[in-house]
């Protein structure tokens, strides 16, 4: 896509976010994600050509969907789906998933306890939202299966738990992405002093917890919890190959998968380089490299557990090798949605996205200082949602509002930047091309547009109780008295639609 230039008329405007819009319309509309995600790439191959025809193929295949394939980043995120997705089958094969689920049983004694497990489980997994969806997704979805939660609810839990967690934990890739956006300014310590203004992700957590305890279904989401508790769970129907399983063969996967990943994600960053290369353990997350960490880490765990699960004899060398196409198999849909979704980004950054959003912020920013904090959280929001990324969102506003707010006014700076990274989170959160939301849907084994349809309602409410508490915070500069604000609000409004739903017979 680095054909396009200011030549295309509409590069720059808004008609660069059109693609975007007419897949996420599409997909929400008719239901199907691929060829909506495929006609948005069509749009944008067409504005790119300017309707004339002349390198329409060249925009939409070779500058397009092969250019991002073939990325290397996009290449590592790949190997990454591909390896977790063993790693579920071997432990599926192994048994431990089922010891795991039989485990549940006598521990978990509730709907609503293995709800609140798998947002905990959520909660720990703070180092990447990729690794936070595929793991918390292949663990919990027996348990909860079990208890007839359904793969919609399940998918929602596991999208809140995921970028949510990531943007207020310092040691995690999305730390390491926000703090490389800063220049001039330290950012790991800009985005800790930035995690008490993180509105949306805090209130976001809060509303899971009174959404599962209160049974507050809303929405489409209502429909499905109904027709599950009706049918009831699929626990049985999993296949399981070995009957030696123990709850460790689940256990040692993922704490192997974790311990990897970290170590992986560190040794992108020069942790492990010699003499005055080295870097200490934060320097060295906050300048690792994501993709190739994850790749690494996923690669390093899978041989780990099959020397396990060979040393335990519960699987043979060949069944842990089957596991490899099966793991792929089960990734085909996410690889697809998400190669589409890479091509659509790329189509939106070739028409000048970034310039449209840059120019909205600026010609803002003057005489409404302390509303900015919240136009901030909307116009990041609005662009993560039509774009499908958050650090692309981060990338773009984070240096304008570094440069707008740098030096003149440090407190409102650091707001700002919070407003930016918890609009992007939102509007990530509710994309339909969102490659997070495509993992969590992965993750549950979710219908994709069901998914997005069931989590949008709660989206809103907090997204809209985000931007009030931003004005607030606008004024006060106070991360307390925003934030027991916006949990008070957050509070009132779960209790109200307890009562409602209450009197409508739920």
């Amino acid at each position: 896509m680095e054909q396009a230039t200011n030549s295309i008329m509409a590069y720059g405007t808004f008609l660069a976010l059109v693609p975007a819009l007419v897949a996420i319309i599409l997909a929400l509309v008719s239901k199907e994600v691929y060829s909506s995600l495929f006609l948005g790439v069509i749009v944008g191959g067409l504005l790119l050509c300017q309707g004339t025809g002349s390198g329409f193929f060249d925009a939409v295949f070779k500058n397009g969907l092969i250019a991002k394939v073939a990325d290397p980043y996009n290449v590592g995120i790949l190997v990454f789906l591909v390896m977790l997705g063993a790693m579920v089958a071997l432990m599926n094969r192994a048994g431990g998933s089922a010891a795991f689920g039989n485990w549940a049983k006598t521990h978990i004694k509730s709907k609503i306890g293995a709800q609140i497990a798998t947002i905990c489980f959520g909660i720990l997994i703070f180092i990447d939202d990729y690794f936070n969806c595929l793991t918390v997704g292949s663990v919990m979805r027996p348990v909860t299966d079990r208890f007839k939660v359904s793969h919609e609810k399940l998918a929602y839990l596991i999208d809140s738990t995921a970028a949510p967690i990531c943007i207020i934990a310092p040691i995690s890739s999305w730390a390491a992405a926000v703090s490389g956006f800063v220049e001039g300014e330290d950012g790991l310590t800009l985005f800790i002093k930035a995690i008490p203004f993180n509105f949306y992700a805090l209130l976001t957590i809060l509303t899971l917890f009174l959404v599962v305890v209160w049974n507050v279904n809303i929405g489409p989401m209502k429909k499905h919890e109904m027709h599950t508790n009706a049918v009831g769970g699929n626990l049985e129907d999993l296949n399981f190959t070995s009957t030696k399983g123990r709850v460790l063969d689940l256990v040692m996967p993922i704490a192997s998968l974790i311990v990897f990943c970290v170590l992986g994600m560190i040794y992108t960053g020069g942790y492990f380089a010699s003499g005055d290369a080295a870097k200490g353990f934060v320097d060295a997350f906050a300048s690792s490299d994501a993709s190739v960490g994850l790749a690494i880490g996923s690669f390093g765990a899978f041989v780990f557990t099959v020397c396990f699960y060979m040393v335990r004899r519960v699987l043979r060398f060949g069944h842990c090798m089957a596991c490899l196409p099966d793991g792929f198999k089960a990734m085909v849909p996410a690889i697809l949605i998400l190669a589409l979704a890479w091509t659509l980004k790329g189509t939106t950054d070739a028409l000048g996205a970034k310039e449209f959003v840059a120019g909205l912020v600026k010609g803002g920013a003057a005489g409404f200082m302390n509303f900015m904090p919240a136009i901030i959280f909307v116009i990041a929001a609005f662009l993560a949602f039509a774009t499908g990324t958050s650090w692309g969102t981060f990338g773009i506003l984070i240096p304008i509002v570094v440069a707008a707010f740098g030096g003149v006014d440090y407190s409102l700076m650091v707001i700002s930047i919070s407003a930016c990274m918890a609009g992007a989170v939102c509007g990530d959160h509710s994309s339909p091309i969102s490659d997070t939301t495509i993992m969590a849907s992965a993750g549950a084994e979710c219908n994709h547009v069901n998914h997005v349809n069931t989590q949008i309602p709660y989206v809103f409410i907090v997204a809209a109780i985000s931007f009030v508490t931003y004005i607030v915070a606008g004024f006060t500069r106070s991360a307390i008295l925003s934030l027991l604000f916006g949990f008070l609000v957050t509070f009132g409004t779960l209790v109200l639609l307890k009562k409602r739903a209450k009197k409508k017979g739920e």
